[in-house]
Protein backbone atom coordinates (compact mmCIF):
# COMPACT_ATOMS: atom_id res chain seq x y z
CA UNK A 1 0.00 0.00 0.00
CA UNK A 2 2.74 2.48 0.84
CA UNK A 3 4.51 1.91 -2.35
CA UNK A 4 1.12 2.70 -4.39
CA UNK A 5 0.78 5.54 -2.15
CA UNK A 6 4.08 7.07 -2.90
CA UNK A 7 3.84 6.47 -6.71
CA UNK A 8 0.55 8.13 -7.10
CA UNK A 9 2.04 10.93 -5.12
CA UNK A 10 4.84 11.10 -7.79
CA UNK A 11 2.85 10.70 -10.44
CA UNK A 12 0.28 13.93 -9.07
CA UNK A 13 3.66 15.78 -8.38
CA UNK A 14 4.96 15.14 -11.83
CA UNK A 15 1.23 16.37 -13.32
CA UNK A 16 1.27 19.69 -11.39
CA UNK A 17 4.67 20.24 -12.70
CA UNK A 18 3.64 19.62 -16.16
CA UNK A 19 0.17 21.78 -15.60
CA UNK A 20 2.16 24.74 -14.08
CA UNK A 21 5.18 25.15 -17.13
CA UNK A 22 2.06 24.38 -19.52
CA UNK A 23 0.56 27.39 -18.17
CA UNK A 24 3.73 29.76 -17.88
CA UNK A 25 4.29 29.16 -21.36
CA UNK A 26 0.32 29.61 -21.94
CA UNK A 27 0.95 32.95 -20.79
CA UNK A 28 3.88 34.18 -22.17
CA UNK A 29 3.00 33.30 -25.25
CA UNK A 30 -0.30 35.44 -25.29
CA UNK A 31 1.11 38.29 -23.67
CA UNK A 32 1.37 41.22 -25.56
CA UNK A 33 1.54 44.86 -25.52
CA UNK A 34 0.89 47.64 -28.25
CA UNK A 35 4.61 49.30 -27.25
CA UNK A 36 7.94 48.68 -25.18
CA UNK A 37 5.93 50.85 -22.02
CA UNK A 38 8.97 53.42 -21.99
CA UNK A 39 10.86 56.12 -23.58
CA UNK A 40 13.77 54.67 -25.76
CA UNK A 41 16.46 56.33 -26.20
CA UNK A 42 17.40 58.41 -29.72
CA UNK A 43 20.29 58.42 -31.81
CA UNK A 44 20.88 54.33 -31.09
CA UNK A 45 20.20 51.33 -33.77
CA UNK A 46 20.62 48.30 -32.11
CA UNK A 47 18.43 47.36 -29.16
CA UNK A 48 18.20 44.74 -26.90
CA UNK A 49 16.86 42.97 -23.26
CA UNK A 50 18.45 41.56 -20.38
CA UNK A 51 16.32 38.56 -18.55
CA UNK A 52 16.89 36.17 -15.74
CA UNK A 53 14.34 33.66 -14.11
CA UNK A 54 12.93 36.89 -12.45
CA UNK A 55 11.20 37.11 -16.41
CA UNK A 56 9.69 33.50 -15.60
CA UNK A 57 9.19 31.49 -18.54
CA UNK A 58 9.93 33.58 -22.11
CA UNK A 59 8.49 33.04 -25.23
CA UNK A 60 11.03 34.44 -27.48
CA UNK A 61 9.23 34.32 -31.37
CA UNK A 62 7.32 36.95 -29.63
CA UNK A 63 10.36 38.65 -28.46
CA UNK A 64 11.87 38.44 -31.76
CA UNK A 65 8.66 39.67 -33.79
CA UNK A 66 7.99 42.45 -31.72
CA UNK A 67 8.72 45.87 -33.70
CA UNK A 68 7.76 49.35 -32.40
CA UNK A 69 8.73 52.95 -33.16
CA UNK A 70 10.72 50.87 -35.91
CA UNK A 71 12.63 49.38 -33.21
CA UNK A 72 13.45 45.32 -33.14
CA UNK A 73 15.30 43.86 -30.78
CA UNK A 74 18.48 42.32 -31.81
CA UNK A 75 20.44 41.08 -28.51
CA UNK A 76 19.32 39.69 -25.28
CA UNK A 77 21.70 39.45 -22.14
CA UNK A 78 21.05 36.29 -20.32
CA UNK A 79 21.52 35.12 -16.43
CA UNK A 80 23.68 31.99 -16.15
CA UNK A 81 24.85 31.63 -13.06
CA UNK A 82 25.68 33.05 -9.50
CA UNK A 83 28.51 32.54 -6.78
CA UNK A 84 29.89 29.03 -6.79
CA UNK A 85 27.40 26.65 -8.19
CA UNK A 86 23.78 28.28 -8.60
CA UNK A 87 22.79 28.17 -12.07
CA UNK A 88 19.70 30.10 -13.53
CA UNK A 89 16.58 27.91 -13.48
CA UNK A 90 15.44 29.79 -16.99
CA UNK A 91 19.24 29.76 -18.43
CA UNK A 92 19.32 26.45 -20.36
CA UNK A 93 15.55 27.78 -22.05
CA UNK A 94 16.61 31.14 -22.63
CA UNK A 95 19.97 30.46 -23.85
CA UNK A 96 18.28 27.79 -26.79
CA UNK A 97 15.30 29.58 -27.50
CA UNK A 98 17.16 33.24 -27.87
CA UNK A 99 19.17 31.75 -30.62
CA UNK A 100 16.72 29.70 -32.32
CA UNK A 101 14.17 32.66 -32.52
CA UNK A 102 17.57 34.60 -34.03
CA UNK A 103 18.39 37.19 -31.26
CA UNK A 104 22.14 37.46 -30.47
CA UNK A 105 22.83 36.11 -27.12
CA UNK A 106 25.15 37.02 -23.95
CA UNK A 107 25.69 35.40 -21.13
CA UNK A 108 26.23 36.78 -17.82
CA UNK A 109 27.33 35.99 -14.27
CA UNK A 110 25.97 37.22 -10.72
CA UNK A 111 29.39 37.77 -9.02
CA UNK A 112 29.46 36.79 -5.10
CA UNK A 113 32.70 39.25 -3.64
CA UNK A 114 32.44 36.94 -0.45
CA UNK A 115 33.28 33.58 -2.73
CA UNK A 116 36.36 33.13 -4.86
CA UNK A 117 36.31 34.78 -8.25
CA UNK A 118 38.09 31.61 -9.80
CA UNK A 119 35.54 29.36 -8.56
CA UNK A 120 33.01 31.51 -9.59
CA UNK A 121 34.41 32.06 -12.82
CA UNK A 122 34.34 27.98 -13.05
CA UNK A 123 30.86 27.36 -12.74
CA UNK A 124 30.28 29.65 -15.22
CA UNK A 125 32.51 28.04 -18.07
CA UNK A 126 30.94 24.66 -16.67
CA UNK A 127 27.41 26.13 -17.78
CA UNK A 128 28.03 28.60 -20.86
CA UNK A 129 28.98 27.03 -24.44
CA UNK A 130 30.11 29.90 -26.47
CA UNK A 131 29.35 29.66 -29.77
CA UNK A 132 30.04 31.86 -32.93
CA UNK A 133 27.53 34.65 -33.38
CA UNK A 134 27.12 34.91 -29.38
CA UNK A 135 28.18 38.38 -27.28
CA UNK A 136 30.70 37.80 -24.87
CA UNK A 137 30.59 36.67 -21.59
CA UNK A 138 29.90 39.44 -19.10
CA UNK A 139 30.79 39.73 -15.62
CA UNK A 140 27.96 41.44 -13.46
CA UNK A 141 29.35 43.06 -9.73
CA UNK A 142 26.89 45.46 -8.06
CA UNK A 143 27.42 44.89 -4.55
CA UNK A 144 30.72 45.19 -2.07
CA UNK A 145 28.28 42.78 0.81
CA UNK A 146 30.81 44.07 3.20
CA UNK A 147 34.39 43.03 1.86
CA UNK A 148 37.56 45.42 1.52
CA UNK A 149 36.84 46.91 -2.44
CA UNK A 150 40.68 45.98 -3.08
CA UNK A 151 39.61 42.42 -1.97
CA UNK A 152 37.07 42.77 -4.18
CA UNK A 153 39.16 43.80 -6.84
CA UNK A 154 41.34 40.80 -6.69
CA UNK A 155 38.60 38.24 -6.74
CA UNK A 156 36.97 40.31 -9.85
CA UNK A 157 40.53 39.87 -11.70
CA UNK A 158 40.50 36.46 -10.82
CA UNK A 159 37.32 35.90 -12.90
CA UNK A 160 38.26 37.98 -15.89
CA UNK A 161 41.48 36.34 -16.34
CA UNK A 162 40.38 32.82 -16.03
CA UNK A 163 36.76 33.66 -18.33
CA UNK A 164 39.17 35.31 -20.73
CA UNK A 165 41.32 32.26 -20.87
CA UNK A 166 39.11 30.22 -21.30
CA UNK A 167 36.67 31.61 -24.02
CA UNK A 168 39.81 33.39 -25.83
CA UNK A 169 37.77 36.82 -25.81
CA UNK A 170 37.94 39.58 -23.80
CA UNK A 171 35.01 39.44 -21.08
CA UNK A 172 32.68 42.76 -20.80
CA UNK A 173 31.73 44.26 -16.85
CA UNK A 174 28.70 45.19 -15.95
CA UNK A 175 27.93 47.73 -13.39
CA UNK A 176 25.80 50.36 -12.09
CA UNK A 177 27.34 53.96 -12.93
CA UNK A 178 27.98 54.80 -8.93
CA UNK A 179 29.56 51.31 -8.12
CA UNK A 180 31.83 51.26 -11.46
CA UNK A 181 33.51 55.06 -10.39
CA UNK A 182 33.63 54.49 -6.78
CA UNK A 183 35.27 50.81 -6.47
CA UNK A 184 36.42 49.74 -9.84
CA UNK A 185 37.40 52.63 -11.73
CA UNK A 186 40.90 52.62 -13.69
CA UNK A 187 41.76 49.29 -12.80
CA UNK A 188 39.35 47.85 -14.95
CA UNK A 189 39.57 50.66 -18.06
CA UNK A 190 40.71 48.19 -20.82
CA UNK A 191 37.61 45.94 -19.82
CA UNK A 192 34.38 46.92 -22.39
CA UNK A 193 32.04 48.16 -20.14
CA UNK A 194 27.85 47.78 -19.79
CA UNK A 195 26.41 50.64 -17.83
CA UNK A 196 23.56 50.36 -15.57
CA UNK A 197 22.14 54.28 -15.25
CA UNK A 198 18.30 55.01 -15.38
CA UNK A 199 18.83 59.01 -15.26
CA UNK A 200 19.77 60.17 -18.56
CA UNK A 201 18.09 60.15 -21.86
CA UNK A 202 20.85 60.67 -23.91
CA UNK A 203 23.85 58.65 -22.75
CA UNK A 204 24.97 57.12 -19.48
CA UNK A 205 26.63 59.45 -17.10
CA UNK A 206 30.20 57.60 -16.85
CA UNK A 207 33.37 59.35 -18.47
CA UNK A 208 34.82 56.02 -19.99
CA UNK A 209 34.33 54.73 -23.12
CA UNK A 210 31.01 52.20 -22.68
CA UNK A 211 29.82 49.06 -24.96
CA UNK A 212 26.20 49.08 -23.99
CA UNK A 213 23.82 50.93 -21.80
CA UNK A 214 21.07 49.27 -19.39
CA UNK A 215 18.56 52.80 -19.66
CA UNK A 216 15.27 51.11 -17.76
CA UNK A 217 14.11 48.53 -15.98
CA UNK A 218 10.83 48.59 -17.03
CA UNK A 219 9.92 47.84 -20.29
CA UNK A 220 7.25 45.46 -21.89
CA UNK A 221 7.91 42.97 -24.50
CA UNK A 222 5.27 40.22 -25.91
CA UNK A 223 6.31 37.05 -24.99
CA UNK A 224 7.36 38.61 -21.65
CA UNK A 225 5.02 38.65 -18.53
CA UNK A 226 6.65 40.47 -16.15
CA UNK A 227 9.02 44.29 -17.02
CA UNK A 228 11.92 43.51 -18.42
CA UNK A 229 15.61 45.86 -18.56
CA UNK A 230 16.62 47.56 -21.84
CA UNK A 231 19.65 48.04 -22.90
CA UNK A 232 21.29 49.54 -26.17
CA UNK A 233 24.69 49.44 -27.65
CA UNK A 234 27.08 52.30 -28.31
CA UNK A 235 27.57 51.72 -31.92
CA UNK A 236 26.89 50.87 -35.60
CA UNK A 237 25.58 47.60 -36.80
CA UNK A 238 29.23 46.93 -38.51
CA UNK A 239 30.73 47.85 -34.67
CA UNK A 240 28.45 44.94 -33.43
CA UNK A 241 29.46 42.27 -35.44
CA UNK A 242 33.05 42.90 -34.81
CA UNK A 243 32.09 42.12 -31.62
CA UNK A 244 30.54 38.70 -31.37
CA UNK A 245 32.27 35.26 -31.09
CA UNK A 246 33.85 34.10 -34.11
Amino acid sequence: MLVVAVTLLLAGYSGYIYWRQWKEEHRAKFASYPAFGIQLPLGYVIHGIDVSSYQEFIYWPSVKQMKAQDVQLKFAFIKATEGLKDADKQFKHNWQSAKEAGIARGAYHYFLTTKSGKLQAQNFINTVKLQPGDLPPVLDIEDLYGVKPAVMRKEVTDWLQAVEAAYKIRPIIYSFEDFYINNLGKDFSSYPLWVAHFVNNDKPKVKRDWLFWQHSDAGKVNGITTKVDFDVFGGDSTQFAGLLVK
